[in-house]
């Protein structure tokens, strides 16, 4: 692909990656993503805004070739997470005189991670701002958004906001602007749910931060830019700041079948009861649609055999995650089978230590359920029904 303007003298110069379907060996990326890199070119200074992953250097180094860049005055690096800045040094290999702009914390993990030298360094201060001749660059510190190094960038002429990862999405797309709405709002709520979320609060404060700013582009560093704003920011808003809904997330191991057959129950009365129940077999789910489903939810019901006296292991690394995400989870319960014993109840709970939640009676059957834990299933199914009422969730 070329070089795309976006304004006069202002070109994405980023990078699509239609087949990476893994982040940081953690995150499923189904849809691939896109490395999303800025050039602006003012009147007397040129900036170029995050740079992309190493693996895609080449196609970087290309578009500032085609564009016959050799001034660059500055790097701007909002964040110093490598698929943004891992190939700073090989733009400053190539622009001997430029300048890498970052948050004073940003600076001390460039030079740790990318070994760039100290003096190739300006940092700036939150609003403080730099001018390219006819054009102004505004740097807004975002702290843990979601690393503590983070900044955004505004371009206060053209009024386009570079937020980097915030408001992102893995999407690999050729559209330079989102089209599908429907598709990318589905790909930023994963995005938000498996990334941003753990720093909600830190998110709403940022969301108030930038609510004065006229922004008529945001263009962050991955996914399709938003020519209407509002989109996003409206759905970041909802996410960040919402109370739960009316939803029990139930992510679940059934080994024999017995914890299988509780769930199937369980599912069948909330339904009964008007509550909304979204199931997940951890043997075959998407751990992405696990933590949108949390986003949303007030309930967690986790459902698991016992192995070896304990929980069954991918129940534990699905607690662990639900864990660090910290949604905003209101109610959580457990469901599952034993043969002699166990503490899968006691070890899954004290694994959750980060959610404000409380915790509802578990139901565990020794062996396979009978007429009294079918009962218990009901009474739980009940309770939960009632508390989301009673908190305005239903």
């Amino acid at each position: 692909m070329k070089p795309r303007e976006i304004r006069p003298e202002v070109y994405w110069v980023g990078a699509i990656d239609w087949d990476r379907r893994l982040f940081d060996a953690l995150i499923p990326l189904p849809d691939g993503t896109s490395y999303n890199s800025y050039l602006i070119r003012g009147s007397e200074k040129t900036a170029l805004i995050d740079t992309v992953d190493p693996t895609m250097e080449e196609v970087l180094i290309n578009h500032l070739n085609q564009l016959g860049v050799e001034g660059i005055d500055y790097v701007v690096a909002n964040h110093a997470e490598q698929d943004h800045s891992g190939t700073i040094p090989q733009v400053l290999e190539k622009c001997p005189q430029a300048k890498v702009i970052v948050t004073p914390r940003c600076k001390g993990m460039l030079i740790d991670l990318l070994l760039i030298p100290e003096e190739r360094f300006i940092t700036v201060n939150d609003k403080e701002t730099i001018s390219l001749g006819d054009r102004t660059l505004e740097f807004i510190h975002a702290p843990w958004v979601h690393w503590p190094e983070t900044m955004l960038t505004y371009l206060k002429e053209d009024k386009i906001l570079f937020p980097c990862d915030f408001f992102g999405s893995h999407l690999a797309t050729t559209d330079l602007y989102v089209t599908d709405e429907g598709q990318v709002y589905e790909a930023a709520k994963r995005y938000y749910a498996e990334i941003m979320m753990p720093f909600r609060t830190n998110i709403q404060k940022n969301l108030e931060k930038i609510k004065d700013y006229a922004i008529d582009i945001i263009a962050p560093s991955h996914g399709s830019m938003y020519d209407k704003p509002e989109f996003i920011l409206k759905a970041y808003h909802s996410w960040a700041f919402d109370e739960p809904k009316n939803i029990v997330v139930l992510p679940y191991v059934s080994m024999h079948g017995s914890t299988c057959e509780m769930v199937e129950y369980l599912v069948g009365a909330l339904a009964q009861m008007g509550v909304t129940v979204k199931q997940f077999d951890l043997t075959v789910t998407d751990l992405g649609k696990l933590a949108m489903a949390l986003v949303d939810a007030a309930t967690i019901v986790i459902g698991t055999p016992t192995v070896l006296a304990g929980p069954h292991p991918s129940v534990v690394y699905a607690a662990f995650l639900a864990n660090a995400l910290r949604p905003n989870l209101k109610f959580a319960s457990i469901i599952g089978s034993y043969g002699w014993g166990g503490k899968a109840v006691e070890q899954l709970i004290g694994m959750l230590p980060n959610l404000k939640i409380e915790l509802l009676t578990p139901v565990l059957s020794k062996g396979f359920p009978k007429e009294e834990d079918f009962k218990a299933l009901e009474t739980l199914a009940s309770t939960i029904a009632q508390k989301h009422k009673e908190h305005g969730f239903a």
